[in-house]
């Protein structure tokens, strides 16, 4: 059975990246995070937040034109981006399931586009612009038995970010 999405509305850019990096205390070596949302929704600025929970202290950028970029930090991290592939397969060229058994987290930027090679086990979060220029409402879904298991956690992670933002 799965459960509904979580959803938050992040106020600032600052508070997404805020996010990413508490979720990061959830990620294990072997995971991967799917990122969806038009062209300015806050992936990059997402994976940026999530890397410095992870203990990157390289900038990050998107890997758009490279198409995967990889940091150091207490987990390592895989950064792709899959928006300028032609053909789902080109993903499985880029050795996804390489990285995935690399020790590593594995964050895709368009991730949805190349859904059918995915594994069956990920954390699904889409991102979409909020009420203002700055805000964004992020919609997380865990996919498989591994991510469901976290599913309480995520729902505190989301609870920890909103309070911070409300002054609580």
């Amino acid at each position: 059975m799965s459960e509904p999405p979580i959803s938050i509305q992040t106020t600032s850019v600052e508070q997404t990246r805020v996010l990413a990096s508490r979720l990061s205390e959830l990620t294990r070596a072997g995971d991967l995070i799917v990122l969806s949302g038009a062209l300015g929704a806050g992936k990059t600025a997402f994976v940026q937040g999530l890397a410095t929970g992870l203990g990157v202290t390289e900038h990050v950028t998107s890997p758009t034109f490279a198409l995967v970029k990889s940091y150091s930090g207490r987990l390592d991290l895989h950064h792709l981006d899959v928006y300028r592939l032609d053909h789902v397969n080109e993903a499985l060229d880029l050795g996804l399931a390489e990285m995935l058994d690399d020790n590593a987290v594995v964050v895709i930027e368009w991730g949805d586009t190349i859904a059918p090679v995915l594994p069956h086990e990920y954390l699904e979060i889409h991102l979409s612009n909020g009420t203002n220029t700055e805000s964004r409402l992020v919609d997380l879904r865990p996919v498989g038995d591994g991510w469901l298991a976290r599913h309480r956690a995520l729902r505190a992670v989301i609870a920890s970010v909103g309070e911070s933002s409300s002054g609580n």
